[in-house]
């Protein structure tokens, strides 16, 4: 059988390629090829009188070196700083206010704005996920590209919409092309999403895949385990009824765990029934 190559990808194909690997943006105006041959190095001239030696500079003196015992680790500093920031806000308003203006994480530098949360502040359910994507980037909401309308078609189908449900991510800026949001920024983002689960004080919480419900509920096991089982959610002053669940980007790529979804679902409509 003779091989028959497939056809070379269009410009269309190649933008939607790079789109959905996370390539939003250009760096340059111009290409630059890296496996091109470095110029030449221009020629040296020897002059035929030597010239006079340059006049010697003092060199300053050094500065003393400061211990690293008196240097706080960067990290730690950035997740105290959270702590504190997030403990002093009193409304979803000055936390949402607290997180504009915070500058302990880096991914505010690389994301276009900051995603806080939709929805109904006064909810009695609370959907949490991991971290925003390309679409909520653009537009400064959760769970609003493909995901988010699984999402809210999840929501609906227990009776509910975004006008009685309140939805958030544990990480509220986009990381670089999507990627996994590393330890150390989700601890210095924890606190935030602690304190806003603390004002919206639900009935319910329900977290979305295993990155967000490892995080608030404070399990190692994987989402396979933990979905569909009832964990006690403790925010210092009230305890929580909390279930974890497929994360919508998950179910999109294994849609046949969507009936797993369904019982877990099922089992979050009659416990906000029952409360």
């Amino acid at each position: 059988m003779d091989f028959i190559p497939e056809p070379a990808p269009n410009l269309r194909q190649l933008l939607a390629f790079y789109l959905e690997a996370g390539v939003d943006c250009t760096l340059a105006e111009e290409p630059i090829d890296r496996l091109a041959e470095p110029d030449a190095p221009a020629p040296v001239v020897v002059a035929r009188e030597s010239a006079p030696p340059p006049p010697v500079r003092e060199m300053p003196a050094a500065t003393p070196a400061v211990p690293r015992s008196e240097i706080a680790p960067a990290p730690e500093v950035a997740i105290a700083s959270a702590r504190e920031a997030a403990r002093s806000a009193p409304t979803l308003e000055e936390l949402r206010a607290l997180l504009e203006k915070f500058e302990g994480c880096a991914l505010r530098n690389t994301a276009t704005r900051l995603v806080f949360a939709d929805g109904n502040p006064k909810a009695r359910i609370m959907f949490v996920g991991e971290a925003p994507g390309r679409d909520e980037d653009i537009e400064g909401l959760p769970f609003v590209g493909r995901s988010g309308k699984l999402l809210d078609r999840m929501i609906a189908a227990i009776g509910l919409d975004r006008s009685k449900a309140y939805i958030a991510n544990v990480i509220p800026w986009r990381p670089p092309g999507n990627r996994t949001p590393t330890p150390q920024e989700t601890q210095i983002c924890l606190p935030f999403i602690q304190r806003q689960i603390e004002l919206v004080n639900p009935d319910v919480l329900v977290t979305l895949g295993n990155p967000s419900t490892q995080t608030l509920l404070s399990t190692r096991e994987g989402i396979m385990r933990t979905r569909g089982k009832w964990f006690d959610y403790d925010t210092g002053t009230r305890t929580i009824r909390a279930m974890a669940t497929f994360h919508p980007a998950y179910l999109l790529r294994s849609p046949s765990y969507k009936r797993m979804s369904w019982q877990d679902l099922r089992a979050i409509a009659k416990a906000l029934a029952v409360s």
